[in-house]
């Protein structure tokens, strides 16, 4: 099947600016306190971009667009999605040069609280850009999946539009012959930006031919098939992507000709220990792929947060990971019929390692796989959107002790009433928890996790569906939403002005 380039926006969020009130009194004393604690406040704008979703004439993809309702946000808002184009971002903007005719939204939500979704047919669909601003941007989320009936990366495909950084790991990438992998970078903003694309092996940095100073020009992506960087033909690398000026997005879109494929989503930053979590029950392969950026080799304990506690996989006790290499790991049917996930730890001294594995389910010509990057913890709260009433999976994770879970399931996108569950996940347990799906449902639905203290959990959502007798799935991790910012509040402190 000839693949034609794909283009990837990732999106970006941008924290507004909240200024604490401040108050002019004078001075009681000299030693007068100068400003108070933080506050928390809801951030009043965000901003996603989405990937241009297949080349496929067959594909059919949605996109699901939500915002859990936020106290402190106030009344008024907005929030759209639009063709990611410079024509399109000059006549969202109205600054600067000739104003363009205003392309239509593929979506609009009407009202925090309940999702709403828009379709596209086929491979000629772009790459989109959405704005939320007041009431709308706290915990926006942004949800593309995709179906492919056949070719290559036939399947359930998912992404998460996501923000720009300058810089990404991406574990698991693969320029075998039979892999398409391309890693889409995206520039955001008005300003061109320089990236440099470094590929590593198992025996340490692969040499490219045009990695270097990639030009990404404003308002435009760039897709890059991997097998064209370096004639070597590896099955497990590891992805750097390191942007020199400016910022992007970036994500890999990873294809296998037998397997299918799914969007492969950046590692959480280089850490000591690390959390892969919600690796489906009847996963039939797993392959666990880890890199470690600095100059010392790494050392980490592997175990298996089970439904019953944490365990060792027989045979796969530690892994060794010599600096700058990149090293992989077959698991196996590691789960063996059970919710599982990851837990990577030092045994000595911590090296910072990146991580991700490679899922597989099915068997013979009926196999399907998927992607699953570590991932931070769920942090206050997080969403994930696009569910339907029988074909989602929520995985809980708490590594590190007991932790209380608040779920809540939105209202459907064609109709239905919110419900919400508590969850207690004991410490180095997995649970696929029983959804409380909303009453009367209609369409497809939010997940909102919320902690309800302060002991970590980690999260993954799993969507299924039956692509022409597959086992189509697709996995989203479920970090932070950053929905809202700590802002110190201030007071006057007239004690400077006095001689």
């Amino acid at each position: 099947m000839n693949r034609t380039t794909l283009s990837l926006i990732v999106g970006t969020t941008a924290l507004a600016a909240v200024t604490g009130f401040a108050t002019l009194t004078e001075p009681a004393a000299p030693a007068a306190e100068t400003a108070g604690a933080a506050a928390v406040q809801p951030v009043e704008r965000t901003s996603l971009l989405c990937p241009a979703p297949s080349s496929s004439d067959v594909a059919e993809t949605t996109y699901t667009s939500y915002t859990p309702v936020t106290q402190g946000t106030g009344s008024s808002g907005t929030a759209e999605l639009r063709p990611a184009t410079a024509e399109s971002a000059a006549a969202g903007s109205g600054t600067g040069g000739k104003k363009k005719t205003a392309a239509k939204p593929v979506l609009t939500p009407e009202a925090p609280g309940t999702p709403v979704t828009g379709e596209v047919s086929g491979g000629e669909a772009p790459a989109l850009v959405g704005a939320a601003d007041g009431r709308f941007a706290p915990g926006w989320t942004l949800q593309e999946t995709t179906q492919v009936d056949v070719g290559t990366g036939r399947g359930l495909l998912g992404v998460t539009c996501t923000g720009p950084d300058t810089e990404f790991w991406f574990p698991g990438v693969s320029t075998a012959a039979d892999r398409t992998d391309y890693v889409h970078l995206t520039n955001p903003d008005d300003s061109a930006a320089v990236a440099d694309i470094e590929l590593h092996g198992k025996d340490g940095a692969v040499t490219t031919t045009v990695g270097e100073g990639l030009t990404i020009p404003a308002h435009s992506s760039e897709p890059i098939l991997l097998s064209t960087l370096t004639g070597e033909k590896q099955d497990d690398l590891t992805l750097h992507v390191n942007v020199r000026s400016g910022r992007v997005g970036a994500a890999v879109q990873a294809l296998d000709d037998k397997l299918g494929g799914d969007w492969l989503a950046a590692s959480a930053d280089p850490a000591g220990s690390l959390v892969v979590p919600g690796i489906p029950k009847d996963a039939t392969a797993v392959r666990l792929v880890a890199f470690a950026p600095g100059d010392s080799d790494a050392d980490l304990k592997v175990q298996l947060a089970s439904t019953s506690g944490l365990i060792t996989p027989a045979g796969h006790e530690t892994l060794h990971v010599k600096a700058g290499m990149t090293t992989a790991v077959d698991l196996g049917d590691v789960t063996r019929g059970e919710a599982g996930s990851l837990v990577l730890t030092p045994t000595g001294q911590s090296t910072p390692v990146v991580a991700a594995v490679r899922v597989v389910r099915g068997k013979g010509d009926k196999q399907e796989s998927a992607f699953i990057p570590a991932t931070g913890p769920v942090g206050t709260r997080a969403s994930a959107v696009g569910n339907t009433a029988k074909g989602s999976t929520l995985s809980l994770t708490a590594p590190r002790g007991t932790a209380k879970v608040k779920v809540t399931a939105s209202a459907g996108t064609e109709g239905g009433t919110a419900a919400s569950k508590t969850y207690t996940i004991r410490s180095g347990t997995t649970q696929d928890v029983e959804l409380p799906v909303p009453t009367g449902l209609k369409g497809t639905y939010a997940l909102t996790v919320e902690t309800l203290d302060d002991t970590p959990v980690h999260a993954s959502r799993t969507l299924t569906a039956s692509v022409d007798g597959l086992p189509g799935f697709t996995i989203q991790t479920l970090p932070d939403d950053r929905g809202t910012v700590a802002v110190p509040e201030a007071d006057e402190d007239l004690t400077i002005l006095q001689g």
